[in-house]
C-alpha cells in the first residue's frame, strides 16, 4: 500500500499520458509508501516497475500549470489537497477507526458514498458531486477496493452502503484483466499492489477472491504469482515485484511484498495477529501456490525487520543508487503483514521501531499515515492509544469530523484483555458474586446455631 499516496505519482502519470496523446499505452507505477497503492506512469518510462516512494512529491516531476487545488470539502479527513488521495485517505481512516471501536460521523460516510460513480467505481477524488461522473474521469481500482472494505463496517447510511458495496464488487469484476489481476486504472497492466489490494478487500467483505475468474479461467492469485521472485534470487529472494521491468526482470519491492503477503494468505487490513508463532521460511516449489509465495515474501520482510527494524526507501526510479533512508510507511505495512503471517519476532521489531520513529512522519503525512500505524498496531498487538507515548486514535479523529461515537477506553481495554485471556469478564464477576452469596449463607447458618 502507499501512505501519502500517489499525489505526485498520479499527477506525473497524468502529465505523461496527456503529453503522449491518444497513442499512449500501458502505464507503469510509482507507489508511495504504505497504505497507498501505486500510481501508473507511461509505458516507455524507465520506471516500468518502480517501487514506492515516501511521499508523492519525491517521485513526481514538476506538475504542469493547473487550476488551484480544490477546497477540502466538509466531511473529508485531512486538510491537504485531496485530488489524488481523497477516497484513499477517507477509507483508511474508517478502517483504522473500526479497528478501535470508533464510529465515523454520518457526514464523513456520506462524503465517501458521494464519491462513487453510477457504474460502481470510485475515482481518486471528484470535487463536483452534483451530477454524474464525467465519462473521462479516471476510475481507480485501489480507491474502489479500499472504499469497498471501509464501507462494510460503518453504521450510518446502511441501505446506501450495502448497495455501494454491491456496485463496487460488480465494477471490480468487470474491470478485471485477462491474467486475473488488476491495474491501477481499468485497462492498465496488472500490478502486484493493485491486485493484492483488491484481493484483500474482497476477502475482508466476505467475498471469495479465488472465484473471481476471467473467461480463460485465471484468478487473481494466478496474476499474483507472476510477480514472485524465487528464493534463490539475489538480491530479493522470495519477494514480490511491483511489475516486470521492460526486459521482463523482476525487482524486489517492499511495498508490493507487504501487500502480496496479506493477499496471498487470504487476509485483509483488519485482521488480528495469527497464533501460534511461525518461523519464517522461503521454499521454492515445483507448483507454487499463493500461500507459499506469501510465506516466501514474509520471510524476505522478516529478514530485514529483524536486522534493522525497518524497510529502506527504494532507489529513485531510473537510478540504481542504494536507499539510505528508512521507509516508515512501508515498514508499517510490513509489520501488519508479518503479524498476520504469525511472525511475531519480526513484527515486534518493526513495531518497536515505529513507536520510536514515526511521529514526525505521521504528523506531516496526515490521516492515511495515522491509519496505517493504527492498523499495524491492531494486527501486531500494540496499543494505538499509547504508541510511543502518542494517542494515534485521538490524532486521527482530530483530522476529520467528530466521530459519531467513541468507546470508553477503559471498557475497551478490559474487553481486549478478556479476548486475549479467553475468560469473560462477566463470568468472573458472576463467580465472585455466587461465592459471596455462599459465604453469606454460611455465616448466617453459623449464627443461628449459636446458643
Amino acid at each position: 500500500m502507499t501512505t501519502v499516496r500517489r499525489g505526485a505519482t498520479a499527477l506525473a502519470a497524468t502529465a505523461v499520458l496527456l503529453a503522449a496523446g491518444a497513442g499512449a499505452v500501458a502505464p507503469t507505477a510509482l507507489a508511495a509508501p504504505s497504505p497507498a497503492p501505486s500510481a501508473p506512469s507511461a509505458p516507455a518510462s524507465p520506471a516500468a516497475s518502480a517501487p514506492p516512494v515516501t511521499s508523492p512529491a519525491a517521485s513526481a516531476p514538476a506538475a504542469p500549470s493547473s487550476p488551484a487545488a480544490p477546497t477540502v470539502p466538509a466531511g473529508l479527513y485531512g486538510t491537504k489537497d485531496p485530488t489524488y488521495d481523497g477516497v484513499w485517505r477517507q477509507s483508511l481512516a474508517f478502517l483504522a477507526q473500526q479497528s478501535t471501536g470508533v464510529e465515523p460521523a454520518a457526514q464523513a460516510v456520506g462524503w465517501l458514498l458521494g464519491q462513487q460513480c453510477a457504474n460502481g467505481g470510485f475515482p481518486s477524488f471528484r470535487a463536483d458531486t452534483s451530477g454524474p461522473c464525467p465519462d473521462d474521469l479516471p476510475l481507480d481500482t485501489n480507491a474502489t477496493a479500499v472504499a469497498l472494505h471501509a464501507l462494510k463496517g460503518v453504521d450510518s447510511h446502511e441501505e446506501k452502503t450495502d448497495k455501494a458495496r454491491q456496485d463496487a464488487v460488480a465494477w471490480l469484476k468487470q474491470v478485471q484483466n485477462e491474467d486475473g489481476g488488476w491495474g491501477y486504472n481499468p485497462g492498465f497492466p496488472s500490478d502486484a499492489n493493485s491486485t493484492s489490494l483488491v484481493i484483500s478487500a474482497l476477502a475482508g467483505t466476505g467475498e471469495r477472491p479465488g472465484e473471481f475468474r476471467t473467461a480463460t479461467g485465471k484468478s487473481p492469485y494466478d496474476a499474483l504469482l507472476t510477480f514472485t521472485l524465487p528464493c534463490t534470487a539475489k538480491p530479493g529472494g522470495g519477494a514480490f515485484a511491483y511489475q516486470p521491468e521492460k526486459d521482463g526482470t523482476l525487482r524486489a519491492n517492499g511495498d508490493a511484498t507487504a501487500a502480496a503477503v496479506l493477499a496471498g494468505l487470504g487476509k485483509h487490513l483488519l485482521v488480528r495477529g495469527v497464533t501460534p508463532d511461525q518461523k519464517p521460511s522461503c521454499v521454492d516449489t515445483a507448483e507454487p501456490t499463493a500461500e507459499r509465495a506469501a510465506r516466501n515474501g514474509a520471510a524476505y520482510l522478516a529478514a530485514t525487520l529483524v536486522k534493522s527494524g525497518h524497510l529502506d526507501l527504494p532507489p529513485m526510479p531510473g537510478t540504481t543508487a542504494p536507499a539510505d533512508q528508512p521507509d516508515v510507511g512501508n515498514t508499517a505495512d510490513a509489520v501488519l503483514a508479518l503479524a498476520a503471517a504469525g511472525h511475531r519476532e519480526a513484527a515486534d521489531a518493526g513495531l518497536a521501531w515505529l513507536e520510536k520513529n514515526s511521529a514526525a512522519w505521521a504528523k506531516e503525512s496526515g490521516p492515511a499515515a495515522y491509519a496505517q500505524l493504527i492498523l499495524a498496531a491492531h494486527t501486531a498487538g500494540g496499543d494505538p492509544r499509547d504508541f510511543g507515548g502518542a494517542d494515534l486514535v485521538q490524532q486521527l479523529n482530530a483530522t476529520g469530523p467528530e466521530p459519531a461515537s467513541t468507546p470508553d477506553t477503559g471498557q475497551e481495554k478490559a474487553e481486549e484483555e478478556q479476548e486475549e485471556s479467553g475468560f469473560p469478564v462477566w463470568l468472573l464477576v458472576a463467580v465472585f458474586l455466587v461465592a459471596g452469596i455462599g459465604v453469606g449463607f454460611l455465616l448466617s447458618g453459623r449464627g443461628k446455631r449459636k446458643p
